[in-house]
């Protein structure tokens, strides 16, 4: 990467980090007032709501992403007006979007007192948080949907200053009306209604203001369709990647339900929040690259390209890793403390939910790369992905319950995107490197293996004193996660991998600033 690309990243992920660390105190905190006050039967249907609602978005059929991959080169040869005509492709195709998830959620409504059948709570409850939920998701089609560009073009700070200091904001004002309101639920829609309509005006002035030169395209879709045929193409092969990406992230919660009660999806989401918000700080400190990195390809020079990849994979190991290592360790006393000893799963379930944020995480480098160059022609791979995950998962979860669902959500992923994502990149687009891909990655798993080894026996032949504050657990987690990222990145050294170039770099960046 050049140096502006460097320093827009570094940038990008500073912003990106410091939001996500309050963003997550929020969000914990208020998952305990919600535990608290409302009870695990409403955080079961509000997440059941959410489950349905992002079915539904499918048929948003990958058009973001598709957008983003097309204003690349615009954005690198400053070209305005196809700036402007590729934004009017995406605003047609949202209207007619929005449409059918308004149609189809007025159908899927209908059944909804078969679906929240085992309910304890009144069904107004069920058609409220969803029609809340549904009005913030149409204002992404309808207002907001212009942030694509701001990501696209490496500014994604301006993203987290305006629309995301806006939801917290919102966060802040449910907790207060939970705590200190009667009917605290029907405050938390209200504030939902309120602040989606703030956070959507918010990102679109920060647009307007940021890319002056936008302007209203009078120029017929027919006409831009033809002259941006590659879009259609993208969102074609986009949209059963899309079904694959919904069967991965929302369906377990649907088959846990079917297998268990409101309760057990509560408890499931209890874990996946703590490990959903280790997820997203990878991706607050790595995914704010992608800008970046769709610039480098649009460039065309395919020795930096590889260099950059190693760089970025070998770096995001030694974080990944050592976050794995201290999700299993230390989400068990992190749940005790946050909200109870009752709330706690197995260890065999939690060592499942690890290797899917291992996998998901790790993935992001290659997903970066895939996006850049627009790879979505593999729509078998998604298919199969999605069948493996609801095959497995409910073949599995009917008879070990929730620990088999994960395992079959855990399995689907290794066989996507652990084996079949980097042959396809290497396979189109870096011909010629995918062994050198293998090697690389074989060393780094080696170190982990040695990591992982000396962890488990220093852990059995210390007892760890018994975590009843959180000023210990963060210091156990820090320590743990400091021996960690120590060993892992000298191990990597001495393996000669990636990352010697990656601090060759930052050191060449402070030296010239």
């Amino acid at each position: 990467m050049s140096e502006s690309r460097t320093k827009l990243s570094i940038k990008n992920s500073t912003v990106a980090l410091g939001m996500y660390l309050i963003n997550m105190f929020l969000q914990f905190f208020s998952r305990k007032i919600f535990l608290e006050y409302l009870g695990t039967e409403i955080l079961g249907l509000n997440t059941t709501a959410t489950n349905l609602l992002q079915f539904l978005n499918l048929a948003e059929l990958g058009i973001g992403a598709a957008i983003a991959f097309s204003l690349y080169k615009p954005l690198f040869e400053n070209n305005h007006d196809e700036i402007s005509e590729i934004l009017a492709v995406q605003k047609w195709l949202y209207r007619r979007i929005a449409y059918l998830v308004i149609g189809g959620s007025l159908i899927l409504m209908c059944f909804f007192p078969l679906i929240f059948e085992k309910m304890k709570l009144p069904m107004w409850y069920a058609f409220a948080s969803y029609a809340v939920l549904l009005f913030s998701s149409l204002l992404s089609y309808f207002v907001n949907y212009k942030e694509v560009l701001l990501s696209a073009d490496q500014k994604e700070y301006k993203i987290q200053f305006s629309y995301r200091l806006v939801m917290m904001l919102k966060i802040c004002a449910q907790i207060f009306a939970i705590s200190a309101f009667k009917n605290g639920y029907v405050w938390w829609l209200v504030l939902e209604f309120i602040f989606a309509i703030i956070g959507s005006w918010s990102i679109n002035f920060v647009v307007k203001r940021t890319y002056p030169f936008l302007k209203e395209c009078r120029i017929s879709y027919a006409v831009l369709k033809e002259r941006h045929s590659t879009i259609v193409t993208k969102i074609k092969q986009l949209f059963f990647h899309k079904i694959g990406s919904f069967v991965l992230s929302q369906t377990s919660p649907l088959i846990i339900y079917a297998f268990a009660t409101l309760t057990t999806v509560a408890l499931y989401g209890n874990y996946m929040m703590v490990i959903n918000g280790c997820m997203w700080l990878i991706v607050a400190m790595f995914n704010s690259m992608a800008g970046g990195i769709g610039n480098l390809i649009a460039s065309g020079d395919k020795e930096k390209i590889i260099t950059v990849f190693n760089e970025l994979f070998s770096i995001r190991f030694v974080f990944i890793f050592s976050l794995s290592v201290v999700i299993y360790y230390s989400v068990p006393p992190f749940v005790k403390l946050w909200i109870g000893a009752e709330y706690l799963l197995d260890n065999g379930t939690l060592l499942f939910m690890v290797g899917i944020f291992y996998i998901m995480t790790s993935r992001l480098t290659v997903d970066a790369f895939v996006n850049g160059y627009g790879l979505y022609s593999d729509i078998w791979a998604p298919v199969a992905e999605g069948a493996v995950n609801i095959g497995f998962s409910i073949l599995l979860g009917s008879r070990y319950g929730l620990e088999g669902v994960v395992a079959g959500v855990f399995l689907s992923l290794f066989l996507s995107m652990f084996v079949w994502k980097p042959y396809f990149l290497f396979s189109r687009k870096l011909k010629g490197f995918y062994k050198v891909y293998l090697w690389q990655y074989a060393r780094h798993l080696i170190a982990a293996g040695i990591v992982i080894a000396g962890v488990a026996y220093l852990t059995s032949i210390y007892t760890v004193p018994d975590i009843d504050s959180y000023s210990k657990l963060i210091l156990y987690s820090t320590v743990l996660g400091l021996i960690c990222m120590g060993a892992i990145t000298i191990l990597l050294v001495v393996f000669r991998c990636g990352v010697i170039q990656f601090f060759s770099r930052l050191k060449k960046l402070c030296i010239r600033n």
